[in-house]
């Protein structure tokens, strides 16, 4: 009984965590239910100290995270997965499976539901929560039968006028032969064009990881969230470090340089919204991520109440031509914006159309020379 009281108080911790994790094991040995007919009042004193200072480090740590650490926090195992946010924030769901061309995708929960009075729905890439059913769920990389079997479903939502809500966590499509063969880029591109052309509101919430095109496939949304902690993503840092220094060891310099904590894409408006996760990541106080993420979907589904279907497809279209026109994607200061340099024969071009028809004038005049001279 003792061993099976300490599987299921085992954490996990990132390599950042050391502190809190010595903090947490003392806390653990004085709040041991056996061998011990109950705490004392100098025990209770000690515990309630403790539980401040890791309260406090807590808090300390997590306000400072640099992009790799907070990658390390958007991938921990206890992180909550879509599965969570569907069962516990949504009533009926119904999970549809298959795309009528070959399969079903385990990878990604869809299907109809109801939340607060009204239908939606849902998506969401899920990566399984031991080693049996991340195997199941392909760790959340989805194959083209997947995206085919959310466009299959979300044409079925517009024609019923009904909202879509996905959640995103994936390290990026899966990369294998098979899905190669059926097809992966154009199903992931068929998504992207299915999402942009809806004409019901789309709600997208990358929850973990939102990797490369296979994240975006379902984040081509009217509103694009982020909890505190997740990152988006044209690549994982190890592949970004992989490509450009060939050593994915540099992947803190990768992350930094690209951009995909939240609070970044928020200021380069890639993202509306970020959704905040209590002291510690959403791995530590699953309900509150839950509470924060109803009442955001709450306010946007209100919102779209009052626009028509060609005003939401039309805002949703406006959203993504609008990025990139005011900042720039580098490393550099924030202050620097686009500067277009034309080429050499562009600007010969212009010379040559501006002046057309002195040039053609003068040309002729050369021409009547040449001829008066023969």
């Amino acid at each position: 009984m003792y061993i099976i009281y300490i599987i299921k108080n085992m954490k996990s911790y990132l390599e950042f965590e050391h502190n809190i994790k010595d903090l947490e094991k003392e806390l653990e040995k004085l709040k041991d239910p056996f061998n011990k007919e109950g705490l004392s009042e100098v025990e209770t004193d000690k515990i309630s100290k403790i539980q401040e200072e890791i309260d406090d480090k807590l808090k300390s740590l997590y306000a400072n995270l640099n992009a790799w650490q907070t990658t390390q926090v958007a991938r921990h195992e206890a992180r909550p997965k879509a599965k969570f946010f569907i069962e516990n924030l949504f009533t009926n769901f119904i999970n549809l499976s298959g795309d009528r061309h070959f399969s079903e995708d385990e990878s990604v929960l869809a299907g109809f539901a109801e939340f607060e009075g009204r239908s939606v729905l849902l998506i969401g890439q899920e990566k399984g929560e031991n080693l049996d059913t991340r195997l199941k769920r392909n760790f959340g990389m989805m194959r083209p039968e997947g995206y085919r079997k959310c466009i299959r479903l979300m044409k079925i939502a517009d024609k019923f006028n009904i909202p879509v809500i996905t959640f995103v966590d994936t390290p990026g499509a899966y990369p294998g032969i098979g899905a190669e063969q059926r097809g992966q880029a154009e199903a992931i591109a068929s998504s992207i064009e299915c999402c942009m052309s809806l004409k019901v509101p789309i709600i997208s919430i990358i929850i973990g990881e939102g990797g490369s095109g296979g994240a975006i496939a379902l984040a081509s949304a009217n509103k694009v969230l982020m909890l505190e902690n997740a990152i988006y993503s044209v690549i994982s840092p190890e592949g970004c470090a992989s490509i450009l220094w060939r050593d994915p060891s540099k992947s803190l310099e990768a992350a930094n340089a690209m951009k995909l904590t939240a609070n970044e894409l928020l200021k380069m408006k890639i993202i509306d919204e970020i959704i905040k996760e209590p002291i510690g990541g959403a791995h530590r106080n699953k309900e509150s991520v839950m509470f924060s993420t109803k009442q955001v979907l709450i306010k946007y589904l209100d919102e779209f109440t009052n626009y028509t279907r060609e005003e939401i497809v039309n805002k949703r279209k406006d959203k993504f031509l609008e990025i990139g026109k005011q900042k720039t994607f580098t490393i550099f200061p924030r202050q620097v914006k686009w500067i277009a340099k034309d080429s050499s024969f562009v600007i010969i071009k212009d010379i040559l159309f501006k002046f057309r028809k002195k040039l053609i004038i003068i040309g002729l005049f050369i021409l009547v020379g040449i001829l008066v001279l023969i």
